[in-house]
This record gives structure tokens, sequence and C-alpha cells, in this order.
């Protein structure tokens, strides 16, 4: 066998080894891109004693370079950004203790994987996409050297690394990382829902913005101050937003993902069929160092409806403590969230429940239990317009102040009435007009 085909393998043997070694960023291999690169490796050394004198099995290694090509392709990243992104997304002890505890209390062995893996992934960084696509024309035996994938690293937020000669020594700016952005799903990913007993990320998450919405601003402050105290590391309250619809209740929690994701907020999104996994859900972020928002929409609930008491353990608390990190954004156009019909009123009935009126108590005081009510009353005539001027500013219409508010008014008329949402009905409708 030539040299050149001795030094692939051997070089691939090499890298192949050190994914192997990794003690704590195993996983970055068990992804798709990962395991079509070790798959790859393989077959660079793969039925290598059989072919000691011939060649090496070239159609398997096109055939794994190809697999690993278009994985690789569908991510749109480079194989330099995949490695530094599932570095600093990775769920492993490292990575999950830091974000709690500082790095001086951390024990010296998992400090020591540490280091001895940033090294490891360091070398297997350097052997770029250019470097493989030689290392396969020579495995298979072509003219040429095959299609290299390569992009330039597009988000730099990942390049902090790079800037280290020795990986190793990054660890106090990458245990900073970890603090601040989190890691698994949670770095990937700000706004969530709730599915089949697990937390699913959005990739397209609302993107309102809070400078968007005008016309409720003591209402806004308020939940921004919340907010804020929640991030803070305070004691935040439950908040319920109820009043009118289209009043912006839901847009207004959506844009706070925006203006405090950088911060650490998270927003989980649940209906209300899913309040009785709430327990669930607040136990498994109690002790992640983020921030997080449930956040239910127009919640209200029936006579004969349970599922109200699992929230009421959230909002209360139970034996377990309440998590700090967590509270609850819920909308509602009711302000007594229990439905209660003249009919639940106690009558003088031998069959009446004896103490009736705590029971009607109960489902009227129900609302009280969020810590913080805020109440959204239909748009005057002045808000709506705020509103529309606002928003037609934000999407570049320039027509006269008086033309526009005379159709803005029409429009309201004949449609939905004066609401936040009717206002961007009329701009969107418009926009689309005044463009055609």
């Amino acid at each position: 066998m030539s040299e050149p085909k001795y030094s692939v393998i051997n070089s691939s043997r090499i890298l192949n080894h050190q994914v192997a070694s990794l003690l704590l960023y195993q996983s970055i291999f068990a992804h798709p891109v990962g395991k079509a690169f070790v798959n790859l490796l393989n077959t660079f050394h793969s039925n290598e004693e059989s072919t000691s004198t011939s060649r090496l099995p070239s159609v398997m290694c096109l055939q794994a370079y190809g697999s690993w090509f278009t994985t690789l392709a569908a991510t749109k990243q480079s194989w330099q950004e995949y490695l530094i992104r599932q570095i600093l997304r990775n769920d492993n002890p490292f990575s999950l203790q830091v974000q709690q505890t500082s790095l001086d209390k951390l024990p010296q062995a998992l400090i020591a994987a540490v280091q001895n893996d940033l090294q490891t992934l360091q070398n297997i960084y350097n052997c770029t996409t250019e470097k493989i696509s030689q290392w396969v024309k020579t495995a298979s035996q072509l003219q040429d050297n095959p299609i290299a994938w390569d992009l330039p690293i597009q988000n730099k937020e990942l390049t902090f690394l790079l800037k280290y000669e020795n990986w190793a020594d990054a660890l106090p700016e990458l245990a900073s990382y970890y603090r601040q952005n989190g890691t698994g799903i949670f770095a990937e990913y700000g706004a969530f829902r709730w599915q089949e007993n697990s937390l699913l990320g959005i990739n397209n998450p609302d993107p309102i913005q809070l400078n968007s919405l005008v016309g409720y601003e003591v209402q806004k402050n308020a939940l921004i101050q919340n907010t804020e105290f929640l991030l803070a590391g305070y004691s935040a309250l439950n908040v319920l937003l109820y009043g009118s619809r289209g009043s912006g209740k839901s847009s207004l929690i959506k844009a706070l993902l925006h203006q405090y994701k950088s911060q650490g907020l998270r927003l989980i999104e649940l209906n209300k069929s899913q309040l009785k996994d709430l327990p669930i859900i607040t136990e498994q972020l109690a002790n992640l160092p983020q921030k997080f928002i449930i956040f239910v929409d127009d919640l209200s609930f029936e006579e004969d409806d349970d599922s109200f008491k699992a929230l009421k353990v959230v909002l209360e608390g139970s034996l377990t403590k309440k998590p700090e990190n967590v509270v609850v954004y819920a909308t509602s156009n009711r302000r007594h969230l229990v439905r209660e019909f003249f009919a639940d009123r106690p009558q003088l009935q031998d069959n009446s429940e004896i103490h009736a009126w705590d029971t009607v108590q109960e489902k009227l005081s129900f609302g009280d239990r969020f810590g913080l009510t805020l109440t959204f009353t239909p748009a005057s005539q002045d808000t709506y317009l705020e509103i529309v001027n606002h928003l037609a500013k934000e999407s570049g219409i320039n027509i006269d102040q008086a033309d526009l508010e005379y159709k803005a008014k029409q429009w309201a008329t004949r449609h939905n009435g004066r609401s936040g949402r009717t206002a961007k009905q009329f701009i969107d409708f418009f926009q689309g007009e005044i463009n055609s």
C-alpha cells in the first residue's frame, strides 16, 4: 500500500480515537452530522487487513462522504460551526452544574475532563472539510478532490473559542456562556410548547416587539416591571391579564420574550387541557438558571372543570416549594375565571349544600389567586387611532393623517369594532391595498 494511503489510515484512526476518548462531550457525535462523520472515519481504515496489498474500499468511502456532505449541508452550517455550536449547546455534567456553581467549587476531575475534551475537540475542529476531501481523494483513488462543504461561520457569537490558541484556556469564558445562555433545548430556543409530556422548541415564535404595542402603557409597564423582578431573582407575581378581546393581552406577553430572551427569559405555551401537567413542568424547570413564563391564553373554566385545581396548586403552592424561576401569565376575557350561574346560588332546599356560599366564593375568588391583575378596557377612539398611527409609521405608510384616521374609523365600524387587533388588521389590509 502506498505511503499516502497509510497516512490517511493512520490520521483517520487517530481522529477516531480522539472522538472515542471524549469524556463529557460524546453526545456531539450522537447527532446525525456527528454520526456521519464517525462513519466516514471508520471507512478509511475498515477492511484494512483484507486490502493491505490492494486498495481501500473506495465505494464505501465515497458513500460515507456523500452521506456526511448531505447531512452537513442540511444544517446550512460549516463543519466548524456545527462543532462549536454543539459545544455551546451540549448538556453534560459540567455544562449543567456550572450554571449553578462557580468553577472553583466544581470537582477538579470534572474541570480536568472539560479541559481534556476541549483540546480534543480543537484537534477535530482543525480537521477541515478540505482535508477530509483530500483523504477521500486518496482513499478512493479519484483524480480530483470531491467537493468540500464549506461555509463561513455566520453566527459571530460562536467565535469566542477561536481567539484561544488552546481551547482549554477558554474554560472561564465557556462557563460564563453556559450561565448566561443555558444549554440544550433552552439554549437553542426561547419559546416552547408542551406536547406529549415534553417541551418542544418553537422555531419561529411570533416576532411581535414591545415597542409595537401602544395604548395600554400602564398595564404594559406593570407587566414589564414584574418580569424584570423575575429576571433579577426577586419574587415575581403570577399575572392575570383580562378584558376586552383584541386589546393586545397575548401580544404583550409574547413580546416579552424578544425583549428579555438574552437575559435568560423563556416562554412556555400551555393550553387549558394541559394544566394538569403544570406540577410536572414546574418540577422540571425548578433547578434551571433560566426564568420561565408559563403562558396560558384565553383562560376560563366550566362549572365542573377540575383542571383549574392544578393551576391552583401552582398559584398557591403545595408541600413542594414554589419555584422562584417560574411564573404564570394568563389571559382571559372574564374577570371571574370559573363560570357561575344563578342556579349555583344557595337555595333553601333540603338537598342544598350546607356551606354552599363557600363553594360560590371559591369560584369567584379564583382570579384573585393571581398576585397581579391587569385590566384591559375596550379601546376608546383616541386609543384606537393612536394604535393605527403607530402601526402605520412602523409599516412605512405615508399618507395624510386625517385621511388615514378616516379610513381606520370606517374599517372599525364595518368590522370588529375598535381594538388593537382591528387596528393591525386595518393596517395590514391597507398596506396590501396601496402596494397592489
